[in-house]
C-alpha cells in the first residue's frame, strides 16, 4: 500500500487491457504531465475470445487475472481500472452530421459540444453501443475545410462525425470478463484506435495512412486522412490461420507450427537459402522429420499473399487507396512475419512500414514491438483523458476560489 501511495504521488497510475484472441496484455503506465512512464506489462495465454467476441467468459478472466498479477509485481503497484481494448467483427461504422445556430456570433467550445451531440442524435439499434464520436471537419455559413472553428465569426455551425459502434453484447461480456478479474473498467475504446495512437504521427495523419494491426484472429483496419478517422474495416484472418497452414501443411501439432512459424517463419522464400533444413516435429509419436526451410515459407507465403489481397480489396473498395499519402502501416503481433512489409509494399501498392510504440518511456525495450501497440495506444489514451479531467478540476477550483474572494470567504 505505501509503495502505492508514494507511485501516486510522482503522478497518475493508469492502466490498459487488451483482450486478443491468442493472449490477454496488460500495462501500467504513470502520467505526469506530458509524460508517460510504462512501469509494468503482463501477458497471458487466452483461448476465450473469437474474432473479438468472448466465447469463455471464465477462461478469459483467468487470462486476465494472471496478466494482472504480473505487470502489478513488476509495477509494484496496485491498480483497480482499466482502459479496456475491444474490436472485431461486430465493430460497424458510419458518417453523420449536425448544425446548430452560433449563439454568441462566435464560436465557443460550447457550441462545438452542442453541435457534436446534434449530430449523435440518430437512430441507432438498441443492441448495439456507440464507443466513438470523432469529429471530421466543420462548416461555418457553408465555408467547408474547417478543423479548428473557435473564435470564428458566423451564425450557422455544421458538424460532420464518424461514429463507430459495437455490439452491446460483445462489449458487456467484455467488461464482464475485465469485472470477474477484479478490475473495474474506466472506458472503453476502439482496438485499432488505440494501436494508431501509439503508431502514428500527426503527419501522417494529414497526409493519409491505414494502420492494420494484424492480431490472433483478425485485421483491424482503422484509416486517416486530413487528421480525422474516415474509415474502420476489419479482415477476418489472423496469425491463428498462418499457424494452422503450417500445421496442415507440414503435417506438424498447433504448439510447434507456432514455434516454426515465429522461428524461421518467411513470407518471402526467395529471401531463404535453398538448402537450409529444418527439423519438424511429427504427430502420434512419430519421429521428427527434416524438411526445407523453403517449404514452411511456401506454405506462409500463400496465407500472407491472401490476407495482403483482402487488406487491399478493403481499401480499394472503400476507395481509400488514392488517399493514403503515407501508405500502410502494419502492426501487432502477427505483423513480425518477416518479409511481410516487402510483400506488402508490392500487393498494396502503396508504402508500407511496421509500426512500433512510441512517444513513451519506462520500459521501452520491453514494450517497443507490434504486439503492444494496443495496450500502449491505451495508456496514451488514459493520459490524454486524466489529464483533460485535471484540467476541468484545476479550472472549477479556480471559480471557487474567486467567488469565495468575492463573497468575503478567503482565508
Amino acid at each position: 500500500m505505501a509503495k502505492e501511495v508514494a507511485q501516486d504521488k510522482k503522478g497518475r497510475v493508469i492502466a490498459a487491457l487488451d483482450i486478443g484472441t491468442t493472449k490477454v496484455s496488460l500495462a501500467i503506465g504513470v502520467c505526469q504531465g506530458e509524460q508517460l512512464d510504462v512501469i509494468g506489462v503482463g501477458e497471458a495465454p487466452s483461448a476465450g475470445i473469437r474474432q473479438g467476441v468472448v466465447v469463455n467468459i471464465e477462461s478469459t478472466a483467468e487470462a486476465i487475472r494472471k496478466a494482472r498479477e504480473e505487470a502489478e509485481l513488476m509495477a509494484g503497484v496496485k491498480i483497480d481500472s482499466v482502459y479496456l481494448a475491444v474490436g472485431g467483427s461486430h465493430v460497424q461504422s458510419f458518417h453523420s452530421s449536425g448544425m446548430i445556430a452560433i449563439r454568441h456570433k462566435e464560436v465557443r467550445q460550447e457550441d462545438i459540444d452542442r453541435v457534436i451531440e446534434a449530430a449523435k442524435a440518430v437512430a441507432i439499434p438498441q443492441d448495439r453501443q456507440v464507443l466513438h464520436v470523432l469529429p471530421q471537419d466543420f462548416k461555418i455559413d457553408g465555408q467547408a475545410g474547417i478543423y479548428d472553428p473557435i473564435g470564428m465569426s458566423g451564425v450557422r455551425l455544421e458538424a460532420s462525425v464518424y461514429i463507430i459502434t459495437g455490439s452491446q453484447s460483445a462489449i458487456i461480456n467484455a467488461i464482464k470478463c475485465t469485472q470477474k478479474a477484479g478490475l473495474k473498467v474506466s472506458e472503453v475504446v476502439l482496438q485499432q484506435l488505440a494501436s494508431a495512437l501509439s503508431v502514428l504521427s500527426d503527419d501522417e495523419k494529414n497526409l493519409g495512412v491505414s494502420v492494420v494491426d494484424m492480431g490472433g484472429g483478425t485485421c483491424d483496419i482503422i484509416s486517416f486522412f486530413q487528421g480525422s478517422v474516415i474509415h474502420t474495416g476489419l479482415v477476418p484472418v489472423g496469425g491463428i490461420n498462418f499457424t494452422q497452414d503450417v500445421a496442415i501443411g507440414l503435417k506438424t501439432t498447433q504448439t510447434h507450427a507456432e514455434s516454426l512459424k515465429k522461428k524461421y517463419g518467411c513470407a518471402l522464400p526467395e529471401l531463404v537459402d535453398e538448402d537450409e533444413a529444418i527439423e519438424v516435429e511429427s504427430v502420434g509419436g512419430r519421429k521428427p522429420r527434416t524438411l526445407m526451410k523453403r517449404d514452411l515459407c511456401e506454405v506462409i507465403e500463400a496465407r500472407a499473399e491472401e490476407t495482403l489481397e483482402l487488406i487491399h480489396d478493403e481499401l480499394k473498395e472503400k476507395n481509400l487507396t488514392h488517399k493514403l499519402g503515407s501508405g500502410v502501416v502494419l502492426t501487432g503481433g502477427a505483423s513480425l512475419l518477416q518479409g511481410l512489409v516487402e510483400m506488402g509494399d508490392f500487393i498494396l501498392d502503396v508504402p508500407v512500414r511496421r509500426g512500433l510504440p512510441n512517444r513513451v518511456s519506462g520500459l521501452v525495450d520491453v514494450v517497443k514491438q507490434p504486439s503492444y501497440a494496443t495496450v500502449v495506444g491505451l495508456l496514451m489514451y488514459g493520459k490524454e483523458k486524466t489529464n483533460d479531467r485535471s484540467a476541468v478540476k484545476d479550472h472549477a477550483a479556480d471559480w471557487t476560489d474567486k467567488l469565495k474572494n468575492f463573497l468575503g470567504l478567503g482565508v
